[in-house]
């Protein structure tokens, strides 16, 4: 049996507070730490600090971040008696190696071995004393408390059974069962009869408490008889009735106590009927030990490292493909906020991405400030100037902003396309897509894939098997109501994939890079050691991503390959000049007429383009790709198109002839205003569509007659904030808030907890009062001013009643420093700071105990 105690060795507490109070400091840091909400505001004393430990959304809140086996060892101190001793909790978990639970054509052997029972007892101290930590229970491992409100929470009743399946007790089911009906059943059991209500009961219990006679009774029981019992042995313990006349292997068990009548038609097995059942265990499955990750398959580091580098540059090209497309083409912003579908399937189409993933970058992209809404009267998503610093880091540091962000971040992206608790469509960059969990959980995940050896990659079962068993009920709807869903394992499966994606994993596994973001200790880490870490993470990243190359290979198709990673300048040019046309280890980008267009609508010359392509290739310049370049360009410009609604101007009548005469022209509904003007009611931009369909290269012009260049790039919303991730509960405190929150919480105990002796003259007796309930002290002006000099000179603490200038009177323990002028400087134990009171508001003095 344990020894362990949480508090001294005096006696032995009579509430949570009492126990409070004999922890020591670093206890009473290490709750405050663990349960935050306690610290909002600072308690008074440690009374109070119990009871809001008490309070029911303190607990739910701490309840769900048990482990798996704490949760047990509450739920089967819920069900036991109060206090429970330690002998019979240990009972509850592992069960009763002597129990006999066998039956006539019946299967009640105990599956629990002696593995089961062994891992109980050396795991069942570390159960009690994260439960003591988290305020949950007080008092010596002879009499164990659970706090009365996770009490309430985890024990059965019929709307809410209890996780152990386990019913009401036999006091509790037959509360209200007329003495005669009693009488009946002691008759049936073959127990003595008696009048008194409590000592039926009580002769029933011990009954259900003895072993070898509830197993002898249990031996004439009809086979249907005992199949019932074994249908709610493992919970629910409720069962119904057809009628008000039950069959008679049911009125078998309830003539003998072993079923319960709660309603016409309802009956229940009664908690010591069930665990005698069960061999003495309150769950069925005991799960004192957290399952470890299996590992899957196991690779070399240096291929875990390759294929996830590999992957973090693809993830850097999908997030500039993403949004060199909104730069040009925003999408729009939904009326209600978000990105719709259509757009979301047009960006997925776009990058060749299922949407899910489509959605996921889209999101990261606005999670790191790379883009947001332009605020536009046509609303609509594009690039932030923020993207552009980011577009001019190397390829390193750009990863590792994004990794930051998405660590730090709470938006889900996995739950685009879902709804919301009202029904409503969540709409990716939306509302409603953030989970305060999703921060912990991506952090839980790295850390239990840092735990394995390097290369190591584990089964996706077995990492949410361990998630699971880490935090059963947190994200599940908790111990307080209705399930919404296991959100926490939804997170985990997620995160493995998102992890994948940014390249922190290769092949299942943690890149060794990536060990850089997951603490030592796997404690957390504040903001500033955490971009610290990913720094570091990115250092070593950056030797194994290749350098940007400053060259391409031009080919006989008009295609060109781009053997790794372009250089800026070059892949923008590039961008501009040549379509994509697949993507890969290599990228190949192919030139037609139209991405040729492109370029001298941009304002390069043929020339230019000449030149560019001699500079950057390894290979000669194709004579098909010259003359495209030479054909296209002579043919730009020679048709002007402006707005009249829009015109088409050229010098060439036979080529404006020509167009007239097309048959394809008809739709622009073209008259001829002069030998070379034409007129169309189309805006220019149609116009230009329409010409460029037909195979011509036409240019628009300003009012002016000049040609007007077309950037692509110019599109960027005003300075923008990424958004804030939403907080999971209150903010962990520090350690100099810890500190300095426990002092105070110490001192207003001292000051509402000591015990007083009034200052008096010579010849008074002693008047001792109680601080937290007494009346001010009093005394006279004279006997006030030599108490506090006294105390002064042997720096012994006082109490005080002090008057502010409100009127508000209260009484405070000081330790007197200096008394002259007319006001005393003293240490204030209940404020816990030094401070300056005039003497004339002081009521009195009186010495402490």
């Amino acid at each position: 049996m344990s020894t362990e105690h949480s508090g001294g060795s005096g006696a032995a507490p009579r509430t949570l507070a009492d126990d409070l109070r004999a922890r020591d400091d670093a206890a009473l840091a290490e709750l405050l730490r663990t349960r935050p909400d306690l610290l909002s505001p600072v308690p008074n004393d440690l009374t109070q600090l119990a009871t809001r430990a008490g309070t029911r959304a303190s607990v739910v809140r701490a309840v769900e971040r048990l482990d798996r086996f704490a949760l047990q060892t509450a739920e089967a101190i819920a069900v036991a008696p109060d206090p429970c001793p330690y002998g019979t909790l240990e009972a509850l978990l592992a069960g009763d190696p002597e129990a006999d639970t066998g039956g006539p054509d019946t299967d009640y052997a105990d599956p629990a071995g002696a593995a089961t029972r062994e891992a109980v007892a050396a795991e069942l101290s570390r159960a009690l004393r994260t439960l003591r930590e988290q305020a949950l229970l007080w008092g010596d491992d002879d009499r164990l408390h659970l706090v009365r409100t996770a009490r309430e929470l985890l024990t059965p009743s019929p709307s809410a059974p209890s996780p152990t399946g386990l019913g009401p007790t036999l006091a509790e089911a037959t509360a209200g069962m007329s003495p005669g009906r009693l009488q009946d059943i002691l008759a049936h059991a073959g127990l003595p009869g008696t009048h008194d209500p409590v000592s039926a009961l009580a002769a029933l219990s011990a009954l259900f408490a003895d072993r070898e006679r509830t197993d002898a009774l249990l031996e004439g029981a009809p086979v249907e008889s005992l199949a019932m019992l074994d249908r709610l042995r493992w919970g629910p313990p409720y069962g119904s009735v057809q009628s008000d006349m039950p069959s008679a292997p049911v009125t078998w068990l309830l003539d003998r106590g072993l079923l319960v009548r709660t309603a016409p038609r309802t009956v229940v097995l009664p908690r010591e009927v069930a665990l005698h059942l069960r061999g003495g265990r309150a769950h069925r499955d005991v799960e004192p030990l957290a399952p470890p990750p299996a590992v899957r398959r196991e690779y070399p580091p240096e291929a875990v490292d390759e294929t996830a580098a590999g992957q973090a540059l693809a993830a850097l090209g999908t997030l500039e493909d993403l949004l060199s497309d909104w730069e040009s083409d925003p999408p729009s912003v939904l009326r209600a906020g978000g990105l719709g579908v259509r757009d979301l399937k047009r960006s997925a189409a776009a990058l060749d991405l299922p949407e899910p993933t489509a959605a996921f970058w889209v999101e990261l992209a606005y999670t790191a400030g790379l883009s947001a809404s332009d605020s536009e009267p046509d609303e609509g998503y594009a690039p932030t100037p923020a993207y552009d610093e980011w577009l001019a880091r190397p390829a390193h540091e750009r990863w590792s902003r994004i990794v930051l962000r998405w660590l730090h971040g709470t938006r889900v992206p996995g739950l685009v396309g879902t709804r919301d608790a009202k029904g409503r469509g969540l709409a990716a960059l939306g509302q409603g897509l953030d989970r305060g969990l999703a921060a912990d959980v991506r952090r839980r995940t790295l850390e239990l894939l840092a735990a394995l050896e390097p290369g190591s990659a584990p089964t996706r079962h077995s990492v949410l098997e361990r998630l699971r068993w880490e935090r059963p009920l947190r994200g599940t709807g908790g111990a307080a109501g209705a399930a919404s869903g296991d959100l926490r394992t939804q997170l985990a499966e997620w995160a493995l994939h998102e992890a994948e994606l940014l390249g922190l994993t290769g092949r299942g596994a943690l890149a060794s890079y990536a060990r850089e973001l997951v603490a030592p200790d796997g404690g957390s880490r504040t903001a500033a050691e955490l971009e610290a870490a990913a720094a570091r993470a990115a250092g070593r990243l950056a030797p194994l991503l290749p350098e940007p190359l400053d060259h391409i290979l031009l080919q006989a198709d008009l295609t060109a390959v781009a053997p790794g990673p372009l250089q800026r300048p070059l892949a923008a040019m590039l961008d501009v000049l040549a379509d994509v046309e697949s993507k890969g280890g290599a990228t190949v980008y192919r030139f037609t007429p139209g991405s040729v267009r492109r370029a001298l609508d941009a304002g390069r010359t043929a020339s230019d383009i000449h030149a560019f392509l001699a500079a950057h290739s390894r290979t000669p310049v194709p004579q098909p790709l010259s003359y495209l370049v030479d054909d296209v360009a002579r043919r730009h410009g020679r048709l002007r198109v402006g707005a009249a609604s829009s015109y088409v101007r050229c010098d060439d009548d036979a080529l404006l002839t020509e167009i007239t005469a097309d048959r394809r022209s008809a739709p622009m509904r073209l008259r001829l205003l002069a030998p070379t003007v034409l007129a169309s009611p189309l805006p220019p931009d149609q116009l230009l569509a329409k010409l460029r369909e037909m195979g011509y290269a036409p240019a628009a012009e300003s009012a002016e007659g000049d040609v007007l260049i077309a950037r692509a790039d110019a599109h960027r919303t005003p300075p923008r904030t990424p958004p804030e991730p939403v907080p999971d509960g209150p903010p962990v405190p520090d350690a100099a808030l810890l500190t300095a929150a426990v002092r105070a919480i110490r001192a207003g105990d001292h000051a509402a907890n000591a015990e007083t002796r009034a200052a008096r003259p010579p010849g008074r007796g002693p008047k001792t009062q109680d601080a937290s309930g007494g009346p001010l002290p009093r005394t006279t002006s004279a006997d006030t001013i030599a108490t506090m000099r006294s105390a002064a000179v042997s720096g012994e603490a006082l109490w005080i009643g002090y008057v502010n200038a409100d009127g508000a009177a209260s009484r405070r323990v000081i330790a007197p420093v200096k008394v002259e002028g007319g006001l005393v400087t003293a240490y204030d134990h209940t404020a816990d700071e030094v401070r300056t009171y005039p003497l004339h508001r002081i009521t009195g003095v009186a010495e402490l105990a």
